[in-house]
C-alpha cells in the first residue's frame, strides 16, 4: 500500500480472482471525496497541514530576521494557499466516465455483479455494473463504485479517486504540500541553529526591547505576544521538526514516483499491475526451476515416501508421477538428500 493508498485490489477483481477474499463495493456510487463516509487519512491531512500552518506562521516566522521574514510570509503563504485550492478541486471533483456523470443517477443503487453471467466487469468497453459504454482506459473502482476514466488509483487521502479528470491536481496537490514542507523545515532548522550560534538575530523584533532575559521567547507575534522560556520553544519546534520530515519523506516519495511515471507515461494502476504480472512469472519460474532440479538430483525411483500406489495396489516409484500429483510435498527423506547434495563440495 502506497501513502495514497494505491492498492491495486480498489479495482474491482475479475474472475481469475474467484477463489480469493472479496471486498464487497458498496450499494451507492460515491460522488467525489465529500461522499460519507468520510476517512480517517483525509482528518490526518487536514489536521496536519493545519497544525503546520498555525505553528509557522503564529510562532517561527516573526522569528526571522529582517527581509526574510516578508519574504517567507510571502512564499509560504502563497504555497499553502495554492495547495489549499488545488487540495479542495482533487477531493470535490467527480472523476467519474463522462457518460456516468451525465446519465447516472447517483440515489440508485448499483447492481451485484454476477459472475455466473459475466466474465468480467467491463467486456468491449462495456460495463456491466454502470451498464454504459466506457473509453478504453476505463476501470471500475470498487470503493467509489462507479467506472473512473483514465483510472489512476484510488486515493484514501483525498477520500476519491484519481482519474482523467483530476490527475493534474492530484499531482500539484502532492507537488505543492512538498514545496510547503521543505520551506518549513528550512526555517525551523535555521531557527534551532541560529538559537544555538546567535541568538540575537531572532530577536529583532521592537518588542523584544522589553525583555530582559535572553531565556524569554515571544511568539505569536505581532499580534498576541506570548512569552515562553527557551525549553518550551525547543519542546514544540521537536516533534513539528520530525512531523515535517516524515510528511516530506512520504510525500517526496510520492512525487518522485509520480514524476517518474510521467516520463514512462504510465498510471499508477499500469505500473502496480505491471510488477504484480513480473513477481507472479517469477513465482511461478522459481517452482519450475525447483521441480526440475528435484527431477534431476534424486534417483529415477522415488524413496518409499513419495511412491504412489499402481492400479494393482503396488508402488509405481516413479517419481514425474509424484511431482505431476503433489508437487508441493517433499518428504523429509527428499529434504535430505537434497540438502547433502547441494552441500556437497565441488570436485
Amino acid at each position: 500500500m502506497g501513502i495514497c493508498g494505491m492498492n491495486w485490489n480498489r479495482v474491482l477483481p475479475e474472475a481469475g480472482d474467484a477463489n480469493k477474499k472479496k471486498t464487497v463495493p458498496p450499494r451507492l456510487s460515491r460522488v467525489n471525496g465529500w461522499t460519507p463516509p468520510l476517512h480517517i487519512f483525509q482528518a490526518i491531512s487536514w489536521s496536519t497541514l493545519l497544525l503546520l500552518s498555525f505553528v509557522a506562521f503564529g510562532m517561527f516566522l516573526p522569528l526571522l530576521p529582517g527581509v526574510w521574514k516578508h519574504v517567507a510570509y510571502a512564499v509560504l503563504g502563497g504555497l499553502l494557499t495554492f495547495h489549499v485550492i488545488v487540495h479542495l478541486v482533487a477531493t470535490s471533483t467527480d472523476p467519474a466516465e463522462d457518460m456516468v456523470r451525465l446519465t447516472k443517477n447517483y440515489s440508485e443503487p448499483v447492481p451485484i455483479f454476477d459472475r455466473t453471467k459475466h466474465t468480467h466487469v467491463i467486456q468491449n468497453e462495456y460495463c456491466h455494473l454502470c451498464e454504459l459504454m466506457v473509453s478504453p482506459n476505463t476501470k471500475h473502482c470498487i470503493s467509489c463504485n462507479k467506472c473512473v476514466s483514465g483510472f489512476d488509483h484510488h486515493c484514501k487521502w483525498l477520500n476519491n479517486c484519481v482519474g482523467k479528470r483530476n490527475y493534474m491536481v492530484f499531482f500539484f496537490t502532492v507537488a505543492s504540500a512538498v514545496g510547503s514542507l521543505i520551506i518549513v523545515i528550512v526555517i525551523l532548522l535555521y531557527i534551532v541553529i541560529q538559537h544555538f550560534v546567535n541568538p540575537h538575530q531572532l530577536r529583532t523584533d521592537p518588542r523584544y526591547k522589553e525583555v530582559k532575559s535572553d531565556n524569554i521567547w515571544l511568539l505569536f507575534l505581532p499580534l498576541w505576544p506570548v512569552e515562553v522560556r527557551t525549553p518550551v520553544v525547543l519542546s514544540i519546534i521537536a516533534p513539528v521538526l520530525l512531523l515535517a520530515l516524515i510528511s516530506l519523506l512520504m510525500l517526496g516519495r510520492l512525487l518522485l514516483i509520480h514524476i517518474y511515471l510521467r516520463a514512462k507515461n504510465m498510471s499508477t494502476f499500469d505500473y502496480i499491475m505491471q510488477d504484480h504480472l513480473k513477481k507472479n512469472v517469477g513465482s511461478a519460474d522459481q517452482k519450475k526451476g525447483g521441480l526440475e532440479l528435484m527431477a534431476i538430483l534424486l534417483p529415477l525411483r522415488a524413496p518409499p515416501c513419495l511412491a504412489t500406489e499402481s492400479s494393482s495396489g503396488g508402488p509405481t516409484g516413479i517419481l514425474a508421477t509424484f511431482i505431476t500429483r503433489r508437487p508441493q510435498f517433499v518428504c523429509a527423506r527428499t529434504s535430505a538428500i537434497l540438502g547433502v547434495i547441494t552441500r556437497a563440495p565441488s570436485p
